[in-house]
């Protein structure tokens, strides 16, 4: 009897630490467990003194050029001293492992762990450190371009209307109002004159690590690609804002925040004044993500999931447009 086709897969913790152990001379004291699936699948080599991280990315989610462009920026960072979880290679000096799994070829990569914890909550400090780290990387990834997607208004608004358009009826409410929203997003970076660069697309909590001393280490850049560095502090701005029920003490933080990363560089008052309109077009394209990966994020796609994310998002405009951040932080 023939093996019945899958469309994804989640491959065995246990054959994946044997892989592991062996590509990457690793003792037979590690053991592989899986952390989470998600997006791409994350796995865990834990012996009694060090960790690794093994991502598994999903079948056809991305290409093997695209992963090496994402590596050779951890390298270009790492190499620049900057602190982020990088690639780890093999004993033949190979960054990327092939696995056939029973969907097609799958790719892994071991990646070194970040000390710490994730802290969904973050003082003044930490903030402020966050920024001065995301303005290190920005000064080094500046004028540079990798060979991965462009972030543009065609992928980070017409593209994720297009995969939302395919799970939901377009004479909606809801995407009557992400049609207009996309236009203002459109019409706001028309012709713009700002810093571009090499963008993670996804800083926030969830994809950092922070110690009790405060070091900070940046993880997860799978979404990198090239576009307005703006995007990259717009996006945390507004997480920040999801995250922090009380709305003065998100002011204080965001101010922070600002602050730390024009110590390492500068924002002038075109980008500060993008920030609403940037963070924007960025929920607008991670809402195209969870249409596009439907294997991953059907349980979300329904009509009150919708009315829920694209409420979310109303609440970030409104209080943006009643509260500026203001260019003299």
């Amino acid at each position: 009897m023939t093996n019945f086709p899958v469309t994804a897969s989640t491959l065995s913790a246990t054959a994946l630490g044997t892989m592991v152990k062996h590509q990457y001379n690793l003792t037979e004291d590690f053991k592989c467990s899986l952390f989470r699936t998600g997006i791409n699948h994350t796995y865990f080599l834990k012996n009694i003194n060090t960790t690794y991280v093994l991502r598994v990315y999903c079948y056809n989610w991305r290409t093997k050029q695209e992963i090496l462009e994402e590596l050779k920026l951890l390298e270009l960072l790492k190499d620049n001293k900057l602190s982020v979880s990088y690639a780890l290679t093999d004993k033949n000096k190979n960054f990327i492992q092939q696995i056939q799994a029973p969907e097609g070829i799958r790719y892994a990569v071991l990646f070194s762990f970040a000390e710490g914890g994730k802290v969904r909550f973050l003082d003044h400090q930490t903030t402020f450190g966050i920024g001065a780290l995301m303005g290190k990387i920005h000064n080094t990834t500046t004028n540079k371009t990798i060979a991965r997607v462009n972030y543009t208004t065609e992928t980070l608004v017409t593209k994720p209307y297009n995969f939302t358009l395919k799970h939901f009826n377009a004479n909606l409410p809801e995407m009557e109002y992400l049609r207009e929203i996309g236009k203002k997003v459109e019409e706001a970076f028309k012709n713009k004159k700002i810093p571009e660069g090499i963008v993670h697309l996804d800083i926030w909590y969830d994809n950092m690590a922070i110690t009790d001393n405060r070091k900070i280490t940046i993880f997860d850049f799978d979404f990198c690609g090239n576009g307005y560095l703006i995007l990259d502090v717009a996006y945390f701005c507004a997480q920040l804002f999801h995250i922090e029920t009380d709305k003065e003490a998100y002011k204080l933080k965001v101010k922070e925040f600002l602050k730390g990363y024009q110590t390492k560089t500068t924002l002038s008052k075109t980008e500060v004044d993008l920030i609403p309109i940037a963070a924007t077009a960025i929920w607008l394209f991670y809402l195209g993500v969870q249409s596009q990966r439907f294997d991953w994020s059907n349980i979300f796609l329904t009509e009150n999931y919708l009315k829920m994310y694209l409420g979310k998002l109303k609440n970030w405009i409104n209080f943006c447009e009643e509260n500026p951040i203001t260019f003299t932080l």
